[in-house]
This record gives C-alpha cells, structure tokens and sequence, in this order.
C-alpha cells in the first residue's frame, strides 16, 4: 500500500482548509505532494500533518518564508 494515498478532497475534509489554501503551500514550496501520471496530487498522513503545522504557524504571524527557511534549516540537520 503507498503512503500516498489521499487527493486534495480528501486532504480538504480533513483539515477544514481550502483546496487553493493547500495549493498555494504547493506553490510556496512548503509541502511537496506526490503526482500521479495523471497529474493529480497525492499526500500521506505526513503531508497533512506538515499541512496543519503550516496553517496553525501561519495564524500565529509566521510568513511563509520564515517557514520556508525554517524547513530547509530542519532538513539540514542530521
């Protein structure tokens, strides 16, 4: 079974969040879903977690480059 198993809808229902939110992340470059063949997106239970983070962080007065930088920096680590 693939770890990437949710679309977009699904991803929707379970964070409360717009579809275009959860793009525009895409597009920020903080989350990086997997793609069909098709083209369509595909998240694991991983994605919608670092979703979450991102959405809550974002009302806290974070930017989205504070959290892109800060992503990149824990990805560094080893």
């Amino acid at each position: 079974m693939s770890d990437q198993i949710m679309s977009i809808g699904m991803v929707k229902e379970l964070t409360g969040l717009s579809e275009r939110q959860i793009r525009y992340y895409e597009e920020k470059q903080l989350v990086f879903p997997a793609r069909t063949k098709g083209g369509s997106r595909r998240y694991s239970f991983e994605d919608v977690k670092k979703i979450q983070e991102i959405h809550r962080k974002l009302k806290e007065g974070y930017n989205t480059y504070e959290l892109k930088i800060k992503s990149r920096r824990q990805s560094n680590v080893i």
